[in-house]
């Protein structure tokens, strides 16, 4: 996991020295994970997407970044009864952060642009890290829920659109995301984000 955090920032400071801008936004998301043996996942949580243009012309731009997502899924209750008190935790936490390198035409695909709307596409590789619940087997013949964790990677990608606001630099950007786990439970993860671009 540090070569892989080292190799970002490496990536993105070298990145920095060479592109024309950098761009970046924050946003809110839903995502669904859903391994083989268990229940789909569906999180709640918050995005932050910075990325680097190394090519722009008046009306597109290619880009690379990295949009980092964190979220939430499950519950937790803690309460007291006649017979004790009683926990219940499904509490689940997952980090998605893909390398995308994407096409960008219209707006949003460079701070000079004036047009009002624009939309991109885009693939590349991410790491994936998530909890989950599986049904295993308890000694008795019977089944019961329990939480696993995997970090897994694989490819990624994305398409979506983007709606200019005030100044022709920010914009409203609304995304689905895609990325197929290729090693230890091959999930399968889907998101929608919703991100103002600064």
């Amino acid at each position: 996991m540090k070569k892989i955090a080292l190799s970002l920032v490496l990536f993105f400071a070298v990145s920095a020295a060479f592109s024309q801008t950098f761009m970046h936004g924050a946003g809110v998301n839903i995502f669904v994970s859903k391994v083989s043996g268990a229940d789909a996942s569906v999180y709640g949580g918050f995005s932050y997407s910075p990325r680097v243009t190394f090519l722009e012309t008046e009306t597109l731009s290619l880009s690379a970044g990295i949009p980092v997502s964190i979220g939430l899924a499950g519950s937790y209750s803690y309460n007291s009864s006649y017979y004790g008190y009683e926990e219940q935790n499904s509490l689940r936490f997952m980090v998605n952060a893909p390398l995308i390198v994407d096409l960008n035409i219209g707006a949003g695909s460079t701070k000079e642009n004036e047009s009002r709307f624009g939309f991109f596409v885009g693939g590349g590789f991410g790491i994936h890290y998530g909890d989950f619940l599986v049904e295993k087997p308890d000694g008795y013949g019977y089944t019961y829920q329990a939480k696993a964790s995997s970090t897994v990677y694989g490819p990624a990608g994305n398409v979506g659109f983007r709606i200019a606001v005030g100044s022709h630099m920010k914009n409203i950007e609304t995304k689905l995301s895609y990325m197929k786990g290729i090693n230890d439970f091959k999930p399968t993860i889907g998101g929608v984000t919703v991100s103002f671009n600064f």
